[in-house]
């Protein structure tokens, strides 16, 4: 009997293994069948270019000269590898790698895709900028314009991978990025001098970026730390998702699968910004965000966290694309050094708006924010009432408890309910993404239309998500004021 009845549970284990099996071979199936079935690749994802900085070339590029004549090369390869092969195809007038087209980022006065110097006859400071994820150096260039006309040597680093093609983002590593950050730095601080503070602003990634070299210049004398970090929608916490999308990443060697390689592919309309977005970028953004973690954890195991730069971190309330919450428990829960602030810009809480809100991102800030272990400042920028779409700020004072309420003349624009991850580095002057852009040319931002789905080549997604900030105004005073606050103090 118990041999039937052992025999009778084999059989059923064998038959549930095959359906559980079987189950998975054909999801994965379907799911490589769909997205195997997307837009097809075309040459800015399929060309890799040779002439890009890595860890294994910057024994061969030690200054950032040199860094700078590897990129001259790396564009010329752009344009005889890239850009000579859609000259074949039928013009575009939405395709960046057309030559002479709206989007084409070589008919404007500057190519904001490649790193820039701004440098003042006598800087006070100077500043690196760091950009984000598939982004360029466009994405800092107001604040760039800003801090040079107020006396600071700007140093606005074109990351590897970026600027130039999707494709670049397919083998590009996080270490690539660091080691330029390293040798931009380098850059910054030898132009300026002991004597003159060095700062570092970061946007998305490249606040990532800004927190490791930090990290790791606590544990390296030969990295110059940087006197204060600004933080723009820092990703300092993204999905774990990311780390199982390499596996999709790694079948894309496979003949006929090119296409896993790839999360989106979409049309390349922005002249600044990849639209199609490699699997491993994401996948690079999650181990970036490991060795923070790591680095973080082994800083307070040493208690030497106070010896970290002052930092400023900005953000929306609500952000698609990173944590917002990871920002707060992850990087200034863990810091105890002195002067840290958070800035954090609240939805519109207008009555024609709130109807639709699906869960008010606010209980979750306010769990955080009302605690009594709290270390650093915070300023919220928030309706006055539900009744007027006037901003105010409200500051909570670390140092001594205080709380104030100040008005900031600002008010929200019709049609507005939030800002985005995406808009906060970018004026609404902007002539790319603003409202009301200066000079002429493609503006995305403009593009805010109604009709028949399925007409525009566009997304209606991208049309929907907020692209400039309408706040930017404060952002910079926001920024200014901080780092004026530290040279006060040294």
């Amino acid at each position: 009997m118990m041999k039937k009845i052992m025999r009778f549970l084999t059989a059923s284990l064998r038959k549930i293994l095959y359906i559980v099996v079987g189950s998975f071979i054909g999801a994965v199936t379907i799911y490589i069948y769909l997205m195997n079935n997307r837009a097809d690749l075309s040459a800015w994802h399929t060309v890799y270019l040779n002439e890009e900085y890595t860890v294994e070339t910057r024994g061969k590029i030690k200054t950032f000269d040199d860094y700078l004549a590897l990129e001259d090369r790396l564009f010329d390869e752009l344009q005889g590898n890239i850009y000579s092969v859609s000259s074949a195809l039928p013009h575009n007038e939405l395709n960046r790698f057309q030559a002479g087209s709206l989007s084409d980022p070589g008919s404007h006065p500057r190519n904001w895709n490649r790193s820039f110097i701004l440098q003042p006859e006598q800087p006070r400071g100077g500043v690196l900028l760091l950009h984000g994820l598939s982004d360029s150096p466009y994405s800092l260039r107001t604040l760039a314009t800003h801090l040079y006309e107020q006396g600071y040597y700007v140093l606005g680093l074109r990351m590897p991978g970026h600027g130039t093609a999707p494709s670049g983002l397919v083998n590009v590593t996080w270490q690539d990025m660091a080691a330029a950050v390293r040798l931009a730095a380098r850059q910054v601080g030898a132009q300026v001098g002991v004597d003159n503070p060095m700062y570092m602003v970061g946007y998305s990634m490249g606040a990532a970026q800004a927190v490791n070299y930090s990290l790791s210049a606590l544990q390296d004398d030969a990295l110059r730390q940087a006197d204060a970090l600004v933080l723009i929608s820092p990703a300092i916490g993204v999905s774990g998702v990311a780390a199982l999308a390499v596996w999709q990443s790694r079948l894309s060697v496979v003949p006929g699968l090119e296409k896993l390689a790839w999360n989106s592919i979409g049309p390349e309309y922005d002249p600044y910004k990849y639209n199609s977005f490699a699997v491993n970028a994401g996948d690079q953004m999650y181990r970036l965000t490991r060795e923070i973690g790591s680095k973080l954890t082994a800083l307070n195991a040493s208690g030497d966290t106070e010896r970290f730069p002052r930092t400023l971190g900005m953000m929306s309330l609500v952000d698609a694309t990173v944590s917002t919450r990871a920002v707060v428990t992850h990087l200034f829960d863990n810091l105890g050094n002195a002067g840290n602030e958070l800035v954090v810009f609240d939805i519109n809480r207008g009555e024609d708006f709130a109807p639709f809100v699906k869960a008010d991102p606010i209980h979750d800030y306010e769990t955080l924010m009302q605690r009594d272990s709290l270390k650093f400042d915070i300023a919220l920028f928030t309706d006055k009432t539900t009744e007027s779409n006037a901003l105010v700020v409200h500051r909570w004072l670390q140092a001594d408890g205080s709380r104030t309420t100040a008005e900031t003349g600002l008010v929200w624009p019709d049609n507005v309910y939030s800002l985005s991850h995406v808009a906060l580095p970018f004026p609404p002057t902007d002539s790319l993404y603003g409202s009301h852009p200066e000079g002429d040319g493609l503006h995305i931002g403009q593009l805010v239309t109604r009709g028949e789905r399925g007409l525009l080549t566009i997304h209606p997604s991208d049309m929907l998500r907020l692209r400039y900030n309408p706040f930017y105004t404060a952002l910079q005073q926001e920024v200014m004021d901080f780092i004026a606050a530290g040279a006060s103090q040294d």
